[in-house]
């Protein structure tokens, strides 16, 4: 009996990266956890619906593993709209944020991770 070759790298796969999207929470209801965080959050994006304007400036902060990208990608589904996510240091000058605050469509959620 032949088994297929084990693929052991500590590197993500395409398929590590599949499966963390499919098992990410979709909505706030699927988010386990942060009950005070979740309440406000669904006040924020139902007056923003209801006014039908975008959800004012949010900042999510905590060590990693506390489900921020989670919660900004929560927002997005909620609001109906794009999720574009980068890091700070990739913003390297003035220039790198213009390029990708008008590159945002209408209402877009934009996640910048590592801002510290």
């Amino acid at each position: 009996m032949e088994f297929a070759p084990r693929i052991i790298t500590p590197d993500n796969t395409s398929e590590d990266s599949d499966i963390e999207v499919t098992l990410r929470p979709q909505t706030l209801n699927e988010y386990i956890g942060q009950d005070k965080v979740k309440e406000n959050l669904a006040v924020y994006i139902e007056a923003s619906k209801r006014r039908g304007e975008p959800l004012d400036h949010v900042l999510l902060y905590g060590p990693p593993g506390l489900g921020k990208t989670t919660l900004s990608a929560i927002i997005a589904h909620e609001m109906g709209v794009n999720l574009r996510i980068t890091t700070g240091p990739a913003i390297e000058k003035p220039g790198d944020l213009a390029s990708l605050l008008t590159s945002l469509n209408d209402n877009d959620v934009l996640f910048i991770d590592e801002i510290h």
